[in-house]
């Protein structure tokens, strides 16, 4: 596995912001045009006024379904055609890049698809953007992150790994339409050892696959906050690891020794998966541990401030991993999140901000929670 750079040496990623959005028939806005100068854009307004929908749009430049997974179906606003567009103009190193994505009108078979375009030409995918584009993102949907389920954790987890493998989110859902079929399988055909074996070793060579990208981006992860962690920050540092059975064999065991195991246990779990209903292993099961680094004790079990202050510190240290891997400083979305800090907090959350080489879009209620931001920050007001 390669080494993570030093994030606190010279970088030669490419220096690069969003300099315009416009929204067609997105959610409530029929016709947005923003233009952004600086590298803080702080959208400010009325709850209910769209702010977060405008950090869906740029998010939808992402893989995935955007920052609230939904569908794009129920992204088109409500009396509109029925179909909607964002587009993006983002400034590289002196040239401007075009970006595009929507949702065509449903069409006499009732159906919709889905568009990308890449400087006027169309894109197979959201893929494309992430030779121009990474996105990462903090709402308030992650604030019980640490104390709720490990199916939120993974979904986080996955996240991470997007923003530095594309790729990643196809091996996730071929893996889970494999593991579908494997319990489709067990429940209607048990005896089919034939096509129960041919299944069974899509999912171990998928499942290996989804492992490791985990793996390398989590320790990577790990490695980068130890070199830069700094107890007197106000965001705490994490230690981050992955926990689960798969998790454990790709640990100790190359690649094709870890599928033949996992494929392996598989088979011999055949009646016990179709007692439960369902595959109790595998990358469908990993967990996202997480600790309190100075406290040394775990994420869920520290106070509502602290496990926020530690999200926010994972979030950035995030960012910089991005940066590292992928040569592309992230547009970073923070939906309320300056509000709910005390002073230091906030005026520390800023200072951070500034060190990292990407730009940031943010949103509040209040403009004075981005009063201590100062000049840099660019206030736009979003109106209902």
């Amino acid at each position: 596995m390669s080494e993570t750079p030093d994030p606190r040496a010279a970088s030669d990623a490419p220096s690069q912001r969003l300099t315009r959005l416009i929204a067609r028939d997105f959610r409530n806005h029929a016709d947005l045009d923003l233009a952004a100068e600086t590298r803080f854009v702080a959208l400010v307004g009325e709850n209910g006024a769209g702010k977060t929908n405008v950090l869906e749009a740029i998010s939808l430049f992402a893989p995935g379904r955007g920052l609230r997974r939904a569908d794009f179906a129920a992204m088109a606003r409500t009396g509109g055609p029925g179909g909607f567009a964002v587009s993006l103009t983002l400034e590289r190193d002196g040239a401007e890049h075009r970006l595009g994505t929507g949702l065509e009108p449903p069409g006499p078979d009732g159906r919709a698809s889905r568009l990308c375009r890449v400087d006027g030409g169309a894109a197979g995918s959201p893929v494309a953007f992430s030779e121009f584009l990474r996105v990462v993102w903090l709402t308030p949907d992650l604030d019980g992150l640490f104390r709720g389920p490990a199916g939120d954790r993974r979904r986080f987890l996955d996240r991470l790994v997007l923003a530095v493998d594309a790729g990643h989110g196809a091996r996730v859902s071929a893996l889970e339409r494999a593991l579908r079929s494997r319990n489709r399988l067990l429940d209607e055909r048990p005896d089919d050892g034939r096509w129960l074996d041919a299944v069974e070793r899509e999912v171990a060579e998928l499942g290996v696959a989804v492992a490791l990208a985990r793996r390398e981006t989590v320790e990577r992860l790990d490695r980068l906050i130890g070199q830069t962690r700094d107890d007197a920050q106000p965001f705490p540092w994490a230690s981050v690891r992955l926990e689960g059975d798969l998790d454990d064999l790709v640990a100790v065991w190359p690649a094709i020794e870890a599928e033949d195991r996992f494929r392996l246990g598989l088979r011999n779990g055949r009646h016990r998966d179709r007692a439960a209903g369902r595959t109790l292993t595998g990358p469908q099961t990993t967990d996202l541990v997480v600790r309190h680094g100075p406290k040394d004790v775990p994420a869920g079990t520290a106070s509502t401030g602290e496990q926020k202050a530690l999200l926010i510190g994972l979030v950035l240290a995030h960012a910089r991993l991005v940066r590292v891997m992928s040569g592309i400083p992230p547009v970073i979305l923070l939906d309320e999140v300056a509000a709910h800090l005390d002073p230091r907090r906030r005026a520390g959350l800023f200072e951070a901000l500034d060190a990292l080489p990407g730009q940031v879009w943010m949103t509040g209620a209040d403009p004075d929670a981005f009063a201590q931001a100062g000049p840099r920050t660019q206030v736009l007001r979003i109106g209902g």
